[in-house]
């Protein structure tokens, strides 16, 4: 499953470069029986499979073995902190990154001491943490410094300063009468960057206000926010 997305687009370009290394590690090779078996019926009753606890420290033991050490260790869980951007650029930071992705039911609980971050990606149910993990990678490798041909573009992406994105627009400047904002044309970067801010704060108001409990807003960010509820009030 890894092998093609881990492979593509940026994530792909950045291993090319030496910018990072991607290994994985298939725990069902450390099983200890002929079966290659990994999960076994839970204590107690229940329905499903848990991940048994052997396969998945042996696995470590062998990661730990080959770099020098674990790394951050983080298991993918519905239980985790949910994925944001800032854990994210948290993840950017560090020099090494193990993830552990669950599958069939669950994990035996003694695999947590093997843990440093529990992350889960939404509250919704995969068939596997792979899925999960890639999307944190991709994510994360986009951060790191010198993967992004401009780096201008990680900050500006939605959720980077806790707002969304503003409208983007693109040649032509009308298309079946749907024109180009005339502030974007006039080459006046102020305005711009003005009618940008602007903007960023309206789509955050609009699609997801929930975020603006938290940004971290300048004084000149909620007057023009203080603008934008006023508008939007009048219609």
């Amino acid at each position: 499953m890894f092998s093609g997305p881990l492979t593509e687009s940026i994530v792909g370009k950045a291993v090319d470069k030496g910018i990072l290394d991607i290994n994985v590690t298939d725990f069902r090779q450390f099983t200890t029986d002929k079966h290659h078996h990994v999960d076994d019926t839970p204590y107690g009753g229940g329905a499903g499979m848990l991940l048994m606890p052997q396969p998945i420290f042996d696995a470590m033991d062998h990661v730990e073995q080959e770099a020098g050490d674990r790394g951050r260790v983080i298991l993918l869980d519905p239980a985790g902190v949910p994925f944001t951007e800032h854990v994210a650029e948290d993840f950017s930071k560090e020099s090494h990154l193990t993830f552990i992705c669950g599958h069939y039911e669950g994990y035996d609980e003694r695999i947590r001491h093997l843990v440093t971050d529990e992350v889960s990606l939404g509250d919704y149910v995969l068939t596997g943490g792979e899925l999960g993990a890639m999307v944190m990678i991709d994510a994360t490798v986009r951060l790191i410094p010198d993967v992004l041909g401009n780096t201008d573009s990680a900050p500006g992406d939605s959720f980077s300063n806790g707002l969304l994105e503003y409208p983007q627009y693109t040649r032509p400047a009308d298309f079946r009468g749907m024109k180009v904002p005339e502030v974007l044309t006039n080459g006046n970067h102020q305005l711009i960057d003005q009618w940008r801010e602007t903007e960023s704060l309206r789509r955050t108001y609009q699609r997801r206000p929930d975020l603006l409990d938290n940004a971290e807003l300048t004084v000149a960010q909620r007057r023009l926010l203080a603008d934008v509820i006023d508008e939007e009030t009048r219609g």
